[in-house]
């Protein structure tokens, strides 16, 4: 029987800095905090307000006109957390904890948050653990050095009058090594499955997209999985996978990420590249957007910018998927087709009622078909294996024989050249 835990109240504020080159509105930005906050369990988002300011105070973040105006909605409310939305320093956060008498995360610690709640694989869980280790570290504040905190020489947190925080960023450090340890393991691991992918003769078709953008919602439609495909920001951390035929063309593995976001702290951009490292080894990107969004082509940019510092290959098919198309107003819904209609990689779809899917389908077969090349193979009597396995694909267009062995004409993916290579 499930215990029923706490729910905790929260409140989402998001400072909007005048004059600084925030590229997204703020009530965009908000509404994209309180889909984060929403994201975790056990939370109640109770209300949110974007909060103009000149500049942020360098102790307290907010002036203390501002401070004491939000004190009173967060007691009025009953607030237990408070997320803010953008970078709070250590002492800011212990300032305004001190203030409010409420817990406060920023908008990283709340990413993290969510990360370590859908970690699912061994390699995501320590990814996490790193990432929310290395935050802690910074998060470490002088706050007490007097003597009653001073711990003395039993050996195992240091010498006699080594401080808390200094005992603390040591077994911090200790910890990350370790963690760094099991990491080199798992990832050694990893790569012998993904030697062993790289013989399945499909090729593999990557879902990538901001978050939110409707992409485990296509992944269901398409393979029939039960993916968890909530309306929720980073409803999918691990990438997971499915064999699927696709209608009148090869049978692909479908991937699905996790979503991108915008302003995503780079030490997390890191620790989440595993994550996505099937786009890195993919034969074609889907590339999927919630065309209904306000902000649709900043969040394809920030998608764009993420995939580059990736080191994404710029020569790997992509096809834009322009999804949620029943959410817009009928002539926005005809227009968004017009346009799509004009380009080859371009699909207004939805994932929901299915509506574009077929005339997809037939472009990610069609992509897929057009990778292949001509390739003049001459085989030994005795690789017979190798023969039978150019057969089993389907991809011999002619041969011959003579008393040197066969000659084949074969018309292949790099993926079946690369996997023939290692018969």
């Amino acid at each position: 029987m499930e215990h029923d835990r706490p729910v905790t109240r929260a409140w989402v504020l998001h400072p909007d800095i005048t004059g600084s080159d925030q590229r997204r509105e703020a009530v965009h930005a908000l509404e994209e905090a309180v889909s984060l906050a929403v994201a975790l369990p056990d939370l109640e988002v109770i209300g949110s307000n974007a909060v103009r300011l000149p500049k942020p105070h360098p102790g307290m973040l907010f002036g203390s006109g501002k401070i004491e105006e939000i004190k009173a909605v967060l007691k009025a409310n009953e607030i237990d957390l408070v997320l803010i939305d953008g970078p709070v320093t250590p002492v800011q956060q212990r300032n305004l904890e001190k203030a409010w008498g409420v817990k406060l995360l920023d908008r990283t610690g709340l990413i993290l948050e969510i990360f370590s709640d859908r970690a699912r694989t061994r390699e995501g869980v320590l990814q996490v653990e790193m990432a929310a280790l290395s935050y802690q570290r910074t998060r470490l504040v002088r706050a007490w050095t007097h003597l009653e905190r001073q711990r003395g020489g039993l050996g195992f947190v240091g010498g006699p009058g080594e401080t808390q925080i200094e005992a603390d960023r040591r077994a911090i450090d200790d910890q990350l090594v370790r963690l760094r340890r099991q990491l080199a393991k798992v990832v050694k691991t990893r790569e012998l499955h993904r030697k062993a992918r790289a013989k399945v003769p499909f090729p593999i078709v990557a879902l990538v997209g901001y978050t939110n953008a409707g992409k485990s919602t296509l992944f269901n439609r398409v393979t029939g999985a039960d993916v968890m495909a909530k309306d929720m920001l980073f409803a999918t951390l691990d990438p997971t996978m499915r064999a699927v035929q696709i209608p009148d063309g090869p049978e692909v593995i479908l991937s699905d990420t996790v979503g991108f976001i915008s302003d995503l702290p780079t030490e997390l951009v890191a620790a989440f590249r595993a994550t996505l490292e099937e786009v890195l080894s993919a034969d074609l990107i889907l590339h999927v957007r919630d065309i209904a969004h306000p902000e649709t082509d900043i969040q394809a940019a920030d998608v764009n910018d993420i995939m580059g510092s990736l080191g994404v290959n710029e020569a790997t098919p992509q096809i834009e998927v322009w999804n949620k198309i029943d959410l817009l107003e009928p002539d926005r819904q005809e227009a968004m087709r017009t346009r799509a209609g004009r380009d080859d990689a371009i699909f207004a779809v939805s994932a929901l009622t299915g509506e574009g899917l077929e005339a997809l389908f037939a472009a990610i077969a069609g992509t897929l078909d057009a990778e292949r090349s001509l390739a003049e193979i001459t085989l030994d009597f005795a690789d017979g294996k190798k023969r039978a396995w150019l057969f089993k694909e389907g991809v011999v267009e002619e041969e011959q024989q003579d008393e040197e062995g066969f000659h084949l004409t074969v018309r292949w993916t790099a993926r079946q050249a690369r996997t023939f290579e290692t018969l």
